[in-house]
C-alpha cells in the first residue's frame, strides 16, 4: 500500500484495493506518504552529514528508490545499512533494490523480537555494535499493538545502542483527522497488520532515553524543511523526529 502511495510499481492486487479504500476516507494519504518519504530523505542525508557510518533500517517495505542506502551513498559510499523486513515479498525484491553495493544487507526479521534481529549474522557482518548506529523505525510502530508494548520494544532496542547512536521514527497519528482516522485504522485491520495510531505524547514516549535534535517531534514535513520540500495544504498525519542518544552516566 505505500508503495502504491508513493506511485511505485512494486505492488500488487489487493494492496491497491485497500489503498483505494483508504483513499476514499482520507484522500490526503498520499500527501502523507509522500511527505514521510522525503522526512526520511532529508534524515538520512543528516546522518550521514553528522558523520554516521552505520544504519539498521528495520521495515523497510517494498523498496521505493530512492532507499536509504542510496540516499546515504550520496554523502558518503562507506554508510553500511542492514535492512530487515518481516515481509517475504519484500525479500523477492531486495536483491535487485537493495543489495548489491557492497554495504548493504537484507534479512527477515520480526521487530517485535529485538535480540533476533540485534544477533542476526548479518548485523554481525554489517555493524560494528562498538560504533554509533543509526536505528531507522519509518513508519513502522503504528503496525505494533499497545498490547505487543511498543515502548517495551524501544527500551530493548535502545539499551543496545552505543554511545553516540541516533534513532530515526516516524508514525502515523489520528490527531488531526478526528473520527476519520478510526476509519483509516478499520480498513487496515483486514490487512496484513492491524494500524494503531498514536497522540503526539504517545509518539514522544517512544524517543524516551533520546535527546530530540531540533526542531523536535513534528509532522514529516516540518522536519527540516529544504528547498525541495512540498508543503502540504492540509494536515499530515504523521509525526517525524530524530533522536540521539543520551549519553549514559556510569
Amino acid at each position: 500500500m505505500y508503495d502504491y502511495f508513493l506511485g511505485g510499481r512494486d505492488n500488487y492486487e489487493v494492496d491497491r484495493e485497500a489503498a483505494e479504500r483508504v483513499l476514499e476516507v482520507v484522500p490526503e494519504v498520499v500527501l502523507g506518504a509522500r511527505a514521510n518519504r522525503d522526512f526520511m530523505r532529508r534524515a538520512v542525508g543528516h546522518l550521514a552529514r553528522s558523520g554516521v557510518r552505520q544504519i539498521i533500517d528495520i521495515g523497510t517495505g517494498i523498496p521505493t528508490s530512492p532507499n536509504t542506502h542510496e540516499l546515504a551513498h550520496a554523502v558518503s559510499p562507506d554508510v553500511r545499512v542492514a535492512y530487515i523486513d518481516n515481509d517475504p515479498i519484500v525479500a523477492t525484491h531486495a536483491g535487485a533494490h537493495l543489495l548489491g553495493t557492497g554495504n548493504t544487507g537484507f534479512f527477515l526479521g520480526d521487530m517485535r523480537k529485538p535480540r533476533t534481529i540485534l544477533e542476526h549474522p548479518t548485523i554481525g557482518e554489517l555493524i560494528d555494535v562498538t560504533q554509533p548506529v543509526a536505528l531507522m523505525l519509518v513508519s513502522v510502530l503504528h503496525f505494533v499493538s499497545d498490547a505487543e508494548d511498543p515502548a517495551g520494544l524501544m527500551a530493548a532496542y535502545r539499551d543496545a545502542l552505543p554511545d553516540g547512536s541516533y534513532l530515526v521514527l516516524s508514525h502515523a497519528t489520528g490527531d488531526f483527522h478526528g473520527e476519520r482516522a478510526d476509519d483509516v485504522a478499520s480498513v487496515y485491520k483486514n490487512a496484513t497488520a492491524a494500524l494503531t495510531p498514536r497522540s503526539h505524547a504517545q509518539v514522544l514516549e517512544l524517543f524516551e532515553g533520546f535527546d530530540l535534535v531540533d526542531p523536535g517531534l513534528v509532522q514529516v514535513h516540518e522536519w527540516r524543511p529544504d528547498d525541495s520540500t512540498q508543503v502540504p495544504d492540509q494536515p499530515i498525519g504523521v509525526y517525524g523526529a530524530v533522536g540521539r542518544l543520551k549519553e549514559r552516566t556510569a
